[in-house]
């Protein structure tokens, strides 16, 4: 489904950001991308989002190259959820949150209502529709970002530190969700915890580079690679 082969991303600085970065995800797998602060684990979903170009390599996704004429159609199949929700949640009520990007598609407004309805009430948060987002509690909030993805109805969700800040009940509820969803995904955080929860394949990453690749109970249970990750 996704193939990123010898990627490399370079910040207007001219300082390397991804070095080289090869991995393959499949159909339905959810991996989590682990790493210290500054590892490069945000950079990298940009890259996957389509936002930021690579210096170098490829991204493949359902067998199509990124590339400038099909960028807006894969940035529809590959939703970055980011870290911070209010990056993401900007409309006067949650309901027209996520009914913006199918608006901005050109979609009838009846199959909008339709998917903002379904995703909402698969959700749990039907009931919060017409509220806006500074009236929401966090974990409100996340799982609001994440509406404003899923309507799009990806293949690839590309999650940045999806649980950071949450409450624990929050922080259970989001994970619970997640594990649900059919869609890949593809998780970026410090937490090992979480890692093991929720992905069954961990991308190790250290200063932009892959340290190791592999099952998540393996790598969590190797103290001396996480202490080499800064983890």
């Amino acid at each position: 489904m996704l193939e990123v082969a010898d990627l490399h991303i370079v910040y207007p600085d001219h300082t390397p950001a991804v070095a080289g970065i090869s991995f393959r995800l499949a159909p339905g797998e959810k991996a989590a991308l682990l790493g210290a602060n500054g590892a490069g684990k945000s950079t990298l979903l940009l890259a996957l989002a389509g936002v930021l170009p690579p210096a170098g390599g490829a991204i493949v996704l359902d067998g199509a190259a990124y590339g400038k004429k099909n960028l807006p159609q894969l940035r529809q199949q590959a939703g970055l959820v980011f870290q911070d929700p209010d990056d993401q949640l900007f409309m006067p009520t949650i309901g027209e949150d996520a009914a913006f990007g199918l608006r901005n598609q050109g979609l009838a407004p009846e199959l909008v209502e339709r998917r903002v309805e379904k995703v909402l009430t698969e959700l749990g948060i039907r009931a919060l529709a017409n509220r806006p987002s500074q009236r929401l509690s966090g974990g409100e909030r996340r799982v609001a970002a994440l509406a404003t993805i899923l309507v799009m109805e990806p293949r690839l969700l590309l999650l940045d530190e999806p649980t950071a800040f949450l409450d624990p009940r929050a922080r259970r509820r989001l994970i619970s969700l997640l594990q649900q969803r059919p869609e890949a995904q593809l998780i970026a955080t410090h937490d090992p915890e979480l890692a093991r929860t929720l992905a069954g394949r961990v991308l190790l990453l250290k200063q932009g580079k892959l340290l190791a690749d592999g099952p998540a109970e393996q790598i969590l249970a190797d103290a001396a690679l996480l202490d080499e990750a800064g983890l």
